[in-house]
């Protein structure tokens, strides 16, 4: 059984959708010279970056580990929005920061992971708008429609009614990150958390 394509947003669609959303014309391709749609793209882009780099549970990866190169140094992947070490005993003793594109120790005052087979961190990727799942997408594209307006319509009553927008679609995200991370107010690191808190309609359903 196929999907639905309207299911499957790409960035020429989200384009459009905040061109929509401004009252301006669709277009069929992003290699368009109107400066309208360069701007609509950029800031598609720019707020993708920015939402992505809040760290969701889509996207944010516990004890993830690298594996050190050659030169017994840790390459960080492009498309790393931020790292840092997980919170485990191997790790003890060691603080770092991003440095040159390499995972640096401000510790040792070194690049040398040579004593480590991998290296454990905690990672908050980025990925592309077509991966993202659908409430991520649809905050991205509202919020990308109010920054949007502003540098293209400058209406203020345009302006609020999408915020009022951005404010439902992030309502939408929070409680698909809350349903998606089984998150716990017990604090238990991820994967080590067994408890199942009371659920009331399991009670009335007796």
């Amino acid at each position: 059984m196929a999907f639905p394509s309207a299911l499957v947003s790409t960035e020429l669609d989200a384009v459009n959708q905040i061109l929509g959303a401004v009252g301006q014309a669709p277009v069929t391709t992003l290699t368009n010279t109107n400066p309208d749609v360069a701007i609509t793209y950029d800031t598609l882009l720019e707020v993708n970056r920015e939402v992505q780099a809040e760290g969701w549970g889509f996207n944010t990866e516990t004890e993830y580990p690298f594996t050190p190169d050659g030169n017994g140094q840790i390459v960080i992947p492009s498309n790393v929005l931020s790292i840092d070490l997980s919170d485990i005993y191997e790790n003890k003793g060691r603080e770092v920061v991003r440095r040159s594109g390499k995972l640096y120790d401000k510790i040792s005052h070194s690049f040398s992971w040579s004593d480590y087979d991998t290296v454990k961190c905690d990672v908050v990727w980025l990925f592309d708008f077509v991966d993202l799942p659908l409430p991520v997408r649809d905050y991205i594209v509202a919020r990308a429609a109010v920054m949007a307006s502003t540098k293209i319509v400058g209406d203020s009553t345009l302006y609020q009614m999408l915020q009022q927008k951005e404010a439902l679609t992030r309502a939408n995200l929070m409680e698909y990150d809350c349903n998606q991370g089984d998150y716990s107010y017990f604090g238990f690191p991820r994967g080590d958390n067994y408890y199942s808190s009371y659920q009331p309609f399991r009670t009335l359903a007796r």
